[in-house]
């Protein structure tokens, strides 16, 4: 979730690409995290936040100030203790579009695609 090399594989929606190119991390509170979606008609949208908080390796905290009312999104991880991690994102300020059905269906494929590649990524180990 902080590693641009890791991002380009699986951020944003099934159908999209994540180019290493298009994606920042500055990582540390007040740092830049922006990353730039291609659609497959070429079309794209640029996510553009700063992190708020940064508790490795248990939280991850940035807000959208650009979005209406300045989302905020934390990711938790907790350690299962048995080899696997539940990662839990919890949003606020959430414009109504990003509740709409197409959005929260496309933020599923979004996490689908993670899942698919920590999958990969245990599988090559």
């Amino acid at each position: 979730m902080t590693r641009p090399e890791h991002l380009t594989h699986f951020w944003g929606p099934a159908g999209t690409t994540t180019p290493l190119d298009g994606i920042v991390v500055d990582l540390r509170p007040g740092g830049a995290f922006e990353t730039t979606i291609v659609g497959g008609d070429g079309g794209t949208h640029t996510m553009r936040a700063v992190y708020a908080e940064i508790d490795r390796p248990r939280r991850l905290v940035w807000i959208e100030p650009g979005v209406e009312g300045g989302m905020r999104t934390e990711v938790t991880f907790v350690d299962l203790g048995d080899g696997r991690t539940e990662v839990v994102t919890h949003q606020t300020n959430v414009p109504a579009a990003f509740l709409a059905a197409q959005a929260r269906a496309g933020f599923d494929t979004s996490l689908d695609r993670f899942d698919a590649y920590l999958a990969e990524l245990t599988r090559d180990r």
